[in-house]
């Protein structure tokens, strides 16, 4: 990571993703349990509706847009002007309605494209942003690049312990921030199982349960990268919640419909999403 982290701050941005790619199919060749990660769960997640020819491809294409995220964010920890320029926001309008009701809002997303530069973008633009994340494995990565989310002003709250966690959230929002909420990893026996390309995920309820507790908007946001490497980010409508006959229900409810948002971006974008992570996991138990 730190001869990386060298290369790509005396770099130019053309050379960037020439970088890139090399790196992403060097990961490709190399790191074979990914990539039969990948190709495993494209194939439950497409079956016959994509032959092993564009399977294969796609799962290419997703470790070379891994590694372009990934220098895109060492390339932008000395160049913010990277963000300002390369990026645009569709609905951007729609936030600051969310934010007019003084209640926070609650970004629903996931690993797709190079989400971690939404923050980046929204924190440039003046928005006071906070997000959920797991604790990195590698503490070293994450020496790097928490100074840089504190310089922008994005609020670090970390998954575990969970009381805080929830604690830290309700906080945030009550002080009328963004809140980033990924939602498409594997949640353990923690949360609830919904469809997910047609098999129960495990899926955690955050969202949902901290929208109806303080009444802050839940808004789908994702970012795609452009064929220049530009970027785009689109705020979906403000996410209608349904009701249920139970609390159970309502978010079971709920959480199916931004699963429902999430799947279709990444049917029609696939090689945009983190294929490497084992989705399915954990699977219900058997009544």
């Amino acid at each position: 990571m730190k001869i990386c982290s060298l290369i790509t701050r005396h770099i130019s941005q053309k050379d960037l993703y020439v970088f890139a790619r090399k790196i992403g199919y060097l990961g490709y060749i190399l790191a074979g349990r990914h990539r039969h990660i990948a190709f495993d769960g494209l194939i439950q997640a497409f079956g016959k509706g994509k032959d092993r020819f564009q399977i294969k491809q796609i799962v290419k294409d997703c470790f070379i847009f891994i590694a372009k995220s990934s220098t895109e964010l060492l390339f932008t920890l000395d160049r913010p002007y990277f963000v300002r320029n390369n990026f645009e926001i569709i609905g951007r309008e729609i936030i600051d309605k969310a934010l007019a009701k003084g209640k926070g809002v609650i970004l629903v997303s996931a690993h797709f494209g190079n989400f971690p530069l939404i923050l980046v973008r929204l924190s440039l633009q003046g928005y006071k942003t906070s997000v959920i994340m797991r604790p990195m494995k590698d503490k070293r990565i994450e020496e790097l690049f928490e100074p840089e989310r504190a310089k922008l002003d994005i609020d670090t709250i970390y998954s575990i312990p969970r009381k805080r966690c929830v604690e830290s959230a309700i906080r945030s929002l009550r002080n009328n921030r963004l809140l980033f909420i990924p939602l498409d990893q594997n949640f353990g026996t923690a949360g609830v199982y919904v469809d997910f390309f047609g098999r129960k995920a495990a899926t955690a309820t955050g969202p949902v349960v901290l929208a109806r507790r303080t009444g802050a908007v839940i808004l789908p946001c994702f970012i795609i990268r452009q064929k220049d490497d530009s970027h785009k980010i689109i705020f979906e409508d403000v996410l209608e919640l349904g009701k249920g006959k139970t609390d159970t229900e309502t978010i079971l409810i709920n959480i199916q419909k931004l699963t429902d948002i999430i799947e279709s971006y990444i049917r029609r974008y696939p090689a945009e999403w983190s294929w490497i992570h084992r989705r399915w996991k954990s699977r219900p138990k058997q009544i």
